[in-house]
């Protein structure tokens, strides 16, 4: 049974979009507690924090596009 609970932990750690260890490294806070933040915290309000989560995700993706081009002809 810990094998197939590693497994989904892993399939997650290695898909997610990143915000969690993101705002641990700039914060300085271990991933772990931002992670169990925003699930209690979606238990709590009815799912409002997926909502920031996935707006952080899309503004950190945005970022690394963004960051990636360095003029306007590598379009």
């Amino acid at each position: 049974m810990t094998d197939f609970v590693k497994r989904i932990q892993l399939f997650f750690e290695e898909h997610a979009f990143g915000v969690c260890t993101y705002l641990g490294d700039k914060l300085g806070v271990a991933t772990s507690s931002i992670r169990l933040f925003f699930i209690y915290a979606s238990f709590l309000t009815m799912g409002s924090p997926v909502i920031l989560y996935l707006s952080l995700a899309f503004i950190l993706n945005m970022r690394a596009h963004l960051r990636k081009r360095s003029s306007i002809w590598d379009l």
